[in-house]
């Protein structure tokens, strides 16, 4: 039975898990604007367009072509789909990837599977890539997930369950500040939550819905930790 109560909280593994997060978030926000984390910046970008494209395959849509581009930013070209579905599916999409990786990090055979669907979404994303800063990207997370692998099957170090951590935890944060930036902190015409406002029949402008996925990311990272917790219990 799952001890959702966390009555026996926390046992060692526990402990690693949540000081690890609380390292990597300290790391992470230390390391913020330097170019030591801009691959996995633009991996979370990444994260965010396949979230569009697979909003608009599941509503029946054509994929035309995904880019990401150096200034962290992206675009998905798609035609066809239900629209206010899509719309939402970058932020929150990167959230949920970013919950499901952290939470695959507790186990290693979950992490194993994680890091084989991963290079398998890299490597799909790579043809129809429609730019070479994405194409590079999926080359190098690629090679750089399968060096990770290889350490921890023929090696004694065994860091795939932190590599996938890691990328969980930097994507989780980078989902909601780039939330904030994009949709909060300033009001930008283009941006998903705009347009979701013009198709949305809820009186609600992009500001709001920008702190509605705001809100809905940090529960993804909040539940992550929890749910985490109950998995390791």
């Amino acid at each position: 039975m799952p001890n959702w109560g966390l009555t026996s909280c926390c046992q060692r593994d526990q402990v690693l898990f949540l000081s690890t997060i609380g390292v990597y978030t300290v790391v992470i926000l230390a390391l913020w604007r330097t170019v030591l984390l801009t691959p996995f910046k633009l991996i979370t970008v990444f994260l965010h367009e396949a979230s569009h494209a697979i909003a608009c395959k599941l509503t029946c849509g054509q994929v035309e072509g995904i880019e990401v581009h150096g200034n962290e930013g992206g675009v998905t070209k798609t035609r066809g789909g239900v629209y206010w579905v899509i719309l939402p599916a970058g932020y929150l999409g990167s959230s949920f990837w970013g919950m499901a990786l952290i939470l695959a990090s507790t186990n290693i055979m979950t992490a194993r599977i994680a890091a084989g669907c991963f290079i398998l979404a890299l490597l799909v994303v790579l043809f129809i890539a429609e730019n070479w800063t994405l194409r590079g990207l999926c080359i190098g997370f690629i090679i750089f997930l399968a060096v990770i692998w290889l350490l921890q099957e023929k090696t004694t170090v065994r860091i795939l369950r932190y590599a996938i951590l890691f990328i969980g935890v930097m994507n989780s944060l980078f989902s909601v500040y780039d939330i904030y930036d994009d949709l909060i902190s300033r009001r930008v015409n283009s941006s998903d939550a705009e347009k979701f406002a013009e198709v949305c029949p809820c009186p609600c402008n992009g500001i709001a819905w920008g702190v509605i996925w705001g809100m809905i990311s940090f529960i993804f990272l909040c539940g992550s930790m929890y749910l985490g917790l109950v998995i390791l219990s």
